[in-house]
């Protein structure tokens, strides 16, 4: 477990006072290293609330250049960047308000190619992407190398969240067997309202990664927040899933590796 030094023991001594949290937490973090992809006003906004609370690692991922119309919600650019690569100011943000925190910038989409790799660098991963077709491809790569992902998403006013955890949790396709047609670039959307979700979801990591309180297991939060309506819903594992079920292929795939470790 890595230490603290005397500027992060004053840095984070207000979260430390916390109940069940404590310097054993704040190590917790300090040593975390995740992965946010999408970071725009829901994973830059979750990325910030990571990087001040002391998390040691974060690796963003996002392509594309900022747009004007991004700047409602996305509260780590700023209008002279219009036109540039967003993650790289996302990096130079952040670093500005904690350098501490080591940043990783990764000008790119989630794709097949990248993102086994990029699971693999990280503990746990944010699912913020914006398309249907990065966060499939997130959830089977976390839940083929078992590491834990909070999932969030919002359109317009509504929004929700969970955390899977795989082999325990239900995982996104079992939540959505029927991808949803969602890759609407002009989506409409108030600041806040992404803004409320990233401190939520940055709030699941936290929990996640320190373990000083309960984060949402087999429960899926829904937010409707044209009329401030929070509810918790039950959802379950489909044991027949192609992702994470009892004959999807990564079982086999661990099955495999822990034979061979045992054999040598």
């Amino acid at each position: 477990m890595v230490d603290l030094t005397p500027t992060e023991l004053e840095r984070y001594r207000r979260q430390m006072t916390l109940p069940n949290f404590g310097e054993l937490a704040q190590k917790r973090l300090k040593s975390a290293t995740v992965l946010v992809t999408g970071v725009g006003g829901l994973g830059g906004t979750a990325a910030l609330y990571l990087a001040v609370a002391g998390v040691g690692k974060l690796v963003l991922v996002r392509g594309g250049d900022l747009r004007l119309d991004d700047m409602n919600r996305q509260i780590l650019m700023s209008d002279d960047w219009v036109g540039k690569p967003r993650v790289s100011k996302a990096k130079e943000t952040l670093q500005a308000i904690n350098p501490d925190v080591q940043i990783e910038a990764v000008f790119d989409y989630i794709t097949p190619e990248n993102v086994d790799s990029l699971v693999q660098s990280a503990d746990m991963a944010l699912d913020c992407a914006h398309n249907f077709t990065e966060r499939n491809l997130l959830n089977e790569a976390c839940v083929r190398w078992r590491k834990p992902m909070v999932e969030a998403a919002m359109d317009s006013m509504e929004a929700y969240l969970t955390t899977i955890i795989p082999g325990v949790t239900p995982c996104l396709s079992c939540l959505f067997p029927e991808k949803p047609d969602w890759d609407r670039r002009a989506f409409s959307v108030i600041g806040a309202v992404s803004g409320t979700l990233a401190c939520l979801t940055a709030l699941e990591a936290i929990k996640l990664i320190t373990g000083f309180s309960q984060p949402l297991l087999s429960q899926l939060l829904t937010i409707d927040l044209s009329r401030m309506e929070f509810a918790k819903r039950r959802s379950y594992r489909d044991r027949s899933c192609q992702v994470c079920g009892n004959n999807a292929p990564w079982r086999y795939l661990h099955s495999e590796e822990e034979s061979t470790s045992k054999c040598t």
